[in-house]
C-alpha cells in the first residue's frame, strides 16, 4: 500500500530534523514542507532494510552501513532515499526470497507505483546490487526516480532500468556482466503499444560492460543517452521501435564512447545473433545520433558495425533520423551502415573510413 504524503505539520510537538542526504552530484530540489521532519534510518548488516523502508515516511533517508544485506527491497514511498557507503554496501539474494512483490519477481530493488499514480522522487545511490535472478534495480510506475553511483553486476536480466516511468535519471553508475542490458528503458515490458513520452529521462556518465547490450531504449520518446562509456558488450546502444504509433524516437544519443563491443550473443526468436554492434537504430524516427566516438566494433552479424540503421523485427524502417558529427574508425564491416534505407535519414559531417552505401563519410580518419 502506498504511504500517504505528510500534509500537516501542525500539532507535532517533537520532530527530528535532519538534512536530507544528497546523492553525489545531485542537483538540489525544492524541499517539500513535509520533508522538514525527515528522519535518517541507519541500518547495520544483519538488520532488515525492508523494515526500515516500511517504517519510513516521505522524505526520509535509509542509510546502509558497509556490509552484505541478503534480501529483496520493495519501495512504494515517495521521496525516499536509499543510500549506501559505496561498493562495500552489497545487496544480494537470500536463500529464500523476501516475502514481497520484489522477491516474488526475482529483482533486487523495486520501486513500484502505477502509471496513474507513480511513486515520485525515489533516490538510490552508492551501493552494489548483485546476483539476482531478474533485474538488479527496477522501477515501474515511477516519476523522477534517480539511480546514481551504484554498481549492478551479474544479474539475470537487466542491471537496472524502468518501465511506465518518466523523468528518470541513471547517472555515474557501473552496470556490468548482466545477462541482458546494463540499462534498460521501455514503455512497458509486458504489452505491445506505441512509444510513450519519457519526459526527459537521462542516462549519463555510466560505465557499461560485459552485458548483452549496454543501453536499450525501447518504444520511448524524449530521452537522452549521453557521455557514457560502453565497451565489451555484444552491442553498445540499441534504440528499438516498430510500426506502432506514436513511433519510438525524438531521442538523443550523443557524446558517448562506444568501442569494442565484440562479445558474441546467440540469436533469439526476435533477433539474429549479435556481435560487434556499436549504435543500432531499428524502427526509430527523429533520433539524433551526435558527436559519439565509435571504434573497433567488429562482427559478422546483420547489425555489426559502428552506427547501423536496421529494419525492426516487424519490418518497420527507420525514418527522419540524423546521424552527425560522429568520429568512427575500425568498425567492420562498416563505420556507418544504412541497411534498411528508410526515408529521410541524414548523415552529415561524420569522420569515418567506410560506409554502406558509400559516400556517407565526410572525411577519412588518419
Amino acid at each position: 500500500m502506498r504511504t500517504p504524503k505528510l500534509r500537516h505539520l501542525a500539532g507535532l510537538t517533537a520532530v527530528l530534523v535532519i538534512e536530507l542526504a544528497q546523492l553525489p552530484g545531485a542537483h538540489a530540489a525544492p524541499v517539500d514542507p513535509a520533508d522538514q521532519a525527515a528522519t535518517r534510518h541507519v541500518v547495520q548488516p544483519g538488520q532488515s532494510v525492508q523494515a526500515a523502508v516500511d517504517a519510513a515516511k516521505p522524505g526520509d533517508t535509509i542509510e546502509l552501513r558497509p556490509g552484505t544485506y541478503r534480501e529483496n527491497i520493495q519501495i512504494s514511498t515517495d521521496r525516499l532515499t536509499l543510500l549506501g557507503a559505496g561498493e562495500s554496501t552489497v545487496l544480494s539474494p537470500a536463500a529464500k526470497p523476501s516475502d514481497n512483490a520484489c522477491g516474488a519477481a526475482g529483482h533486487g530493488i523495486c520501486v513500484t507505483g502505477t502509471a496513474e499514480d507513480p511513486v515520485s522522487d525515489v533516490r538510490i545511490g552508492s551501493l552494489k546490487v548483485t546476483g539476482f535472478a531478474k533485474n538488479g534495480i527496477w522501477g515501474s510506475g515511477t516519476d523522477r526516480m534517480t539511480v546514481r553511483d551504484t554498481v549492478a553486476e551479474d544479474n539475470g536480466q537487466q542491471g537496472m532500468g524502468q518501465e511506465m516511468s518518466t523523468r528518470g535519471t541513471f547517472a555515474d553508475n557501473v552496470s556490468r556482466s548482466n545477462k541482458q542490458s546494463g540499462i534498460f528503458l521501455a514503455n512497458t515490458m509486458d504489452a505491445e503499444g506505441g512509444a510513450t513520452d519519457a519526459l526527459g529521462t537521462l542516462v549519463a556518465g555510466n560505465r557499461l560492460s560485459g552485458n548483452r547490450t549496454g543501453v536499450v531504449v525501447r518504444r520511448l520518446r524524449d530521452l537522452t543517452v549521453e557521455g557514457n562509456t560502453i565497451t565489451g558488450n555484444c552491442a553498445g546502444v540499441f534504440v528499438v521501435g516498430d510500426e506502432s504509433t506514436p513511433r519510438a524516437g525524438d531521442l538523443n544519443v550523443r557524446y558517448n564512447s562506444v568501442y569494442e563491443n565484440n562479445a558474441y550473443c546467440e540469436a533469439t526468436d526476435r533477433l539474429p545473433f549479435i556481435q560487434g554492434a556499436g549504435i543500432v537504430l531499428t524502427g526509430a524516427e527523429g533520433t539524433r545520433v551526435t558527436g559519439n566516438q565509435v571504434t573497433g566494433n567488429v562482427g559478422t552479424s546483420p547489425m555489426s558495425g559502428g552506427i547501423v540503421l536496421f529494419t525492426s523485427a516487424v519490418g518497420a524502417p527507420n525514418a527522419k533520423n540524423a546521424v552527425s558529427r560522429n568520429v568512427l574508425s575500425g568498425n567492420k564491416p562498416a563505420d556507418l551502415a544504412d541497411r534498411d534505407k528508410g526515408p529521410d535519414n541524414t548523415f552529415t559531417d561524420n569522420v569515418c573510413e567506410l560506409s554502406e552505401p558509400t559516400g556517407r563519410c565526410s572525411e577519412a580518419t588518419s
